[in-house]
């Protein structure tokens, strides 16, 4: 049912949605793809990008993984799925903009209070949860929360700021910056009320989207 699902769901994408947009993706086509803004998310089926944002083909690069971790950057020849989208969204797209968007309810975070089987069935994902693992350390450090919920909330944002940091040990990242070439933002987005802040660096703060200074 699942997949006649998605089957319809195309068939009505080609007949009402594609002709809409057919001359732009046209254009892409033609042109290549000019995004300026390269989007960090969560793999959570819950994390909607494009109707979040009401964005359009070729409006954001994305990326989408567990967590919407950063992995540091690491010179070696290993396989870095992640850092590789960082490299190409910065050097070939040369995008503005990268916004790491953490959200509510997230189960990466989540799942840095549980205790993961160590068995191949999660041997990547183990690894992989570690890059969470100071946004538990701060929360747990600063203990502003009075049930568990309040601490994931809570965690989740700690998680946004030390992603933020993570972007921070990429060379061709520290350069842009320092000319002014790229700007990273953290964003929270709550699932509940579609609601989406901002991080606030100067005031270590989390505010409204609507409020942010551009």
């Amino acid at each position: 049912m699942v997949l006649k699902n998605l089957i319809k769901g195309h068939e009505d994408f080609r007949k009402f949605n594609f002709p809409r947009i057919e001359s732009e993706l046209k254009e892409l086509v033609e042109h290549g793809q000019r995004p300026e803004v390269m989007f960090i998310g969560c793999s959570d089926s819950r994390v909607t990008p494009d109707l979040m944002l009401n964005t359009r083909p070729g409006d954001m690069f994305i990326l989408r993984n567990v967590g919407n971790f950063v992995p540091p950057f690491k010179h070696d020849e290993d396989f870095h799925g992640s850092a590789a989208a960082i490299e190409y969204a910065i050097a070939v797209l040369k995008v503005k903009h990268i916004i790491i968007c953490g959200h509510s309810h997230c189960g990466a975070c989540k799942s840095l209070y549980e205790e993961i089987p160590s068995n191949d069935s999660f041997i990547h994902v183990k690894t992989w949860l570690n890059l969470g693992k100071q946004a538990k350390e701060r929360t747990l450090k600063n203990k502003k929360f009075n049930t568990e919920e309040e601490m994931y909330r809570a965690t989740e944002r700690n998680s946004i700021r030390h992603q933020l940091d993570n972007l921070l040990t990429y060379p061709d990242i520290v350069r842009l910056l320092k000319t002014g070439e790229l700007q990273i933002h953290g964003w929270y987005y709550d699932i509940e009320s579609g609601n989406m802040d901002f991080y606030d660096k100067e005031n270590d703060s989390f505010k409204p989207l609507k409020d942010m200074i551009l």
